[in-house]
């Protein structure tokens, strides 16, 4: 299983940015996903998760009314749209997929939110 992200950057506050994550396995409908982040000097951090189906989502509140996550299994694809973004969402963002069994991760996305 191979995840790779895409679309970070660098963004003023306020700003908007979409992150992808591309997967390549044939089971991806099969798979929850993650986007975690981890800021320098912090531990890793969930930021939000999505069932298989994509019916179910969980938010970290620190995110709730700004990220939106969602995915396209026919793309065998993960995407996290972040909207008013802060400074303090400044981090590398993985995705990452789990099947009750395995874990697998991405490699990372840097995001910097500064004016």
């Amino acid at each position: 299983v191979q995840l790779v992200e895409s679309g970070g950057g660098l963004v003023q506050p306020g700003g908007s940015l979409r992150l992808s994550c591309a997967a390549s396995v044939f089971t991806f409908s099969r798979y929850g996903m993650r986007w975690y982040r981890q800021a320098p000097g912090k531990e890793r951090e969930l930021v939000v998760a999505i069932s298989s189906g994509g019916a179910v989502t969980n938010y970290a509140d620190s995110v709730k009314g700004r990220f939106t996550i969602s995915r396209d299994n026919f793309k065998n694809t993960l995407y996290l749209q972040m909207n008013s973004l802060k400074p303090e969402d400044t981090a590398v963002y993985y995705c990452n997929a789990f099947n009750g069994v395995y874990s697998y991760w991405g490699q990372g996305t840097q995001v910097t939110v500064s004016s």
